[in-house]
């Protein structure tokens, strides 16, 4: 297994990343919506293309975050529902999970 707690928190740190970008670019909208209609409604488009990505990152980022929380407490390997061990694999495969596969699948 890789060492998961490193890259967990090079994830962190690239989610922050990218909510801060996200914010910034809704951030840097001056003014009102173009005149041309056809440019207002991209321009809305893509305002809620990014809340939309804004929004996954920071789910995924409270998700990260519990993980390395449970990492700290020493709980990182074990299913928060049935408390049997997560497998490897799906740790190397899915960093952030803190459900063995079965419990995930039955949610």
């Amino acid at each position: 297994m890789t060492n998961r707690k490193g890259v967990l928190e090079a994830l962190r740190e690239d989610l922050i990343g990218r909510i801060e970008q996200y914010r910034a670019h809704k951030e840097q909208r001056s003014g009102p919506l173009d005149k041309d209609m056809e440019e207002q409604a991209i321009e809305l488009q893509n305002d809620e293309v990014v809340d939309a990505l804004e929004s996954e990152s920071e789910e995924e980022l409270r998700q990260v975050m519990h993980a390395l929380a449970r990492i700290d407490a020493g709980e990182g390997e074990v299913c928060e529902a049935c408390d049997e061990s997560i497998a490897p694999e799906r740790l190397d495969a899915v960093p952030f999970t803190t459900l063995c596969r079965q419990c995930a699948e039955l949610r």
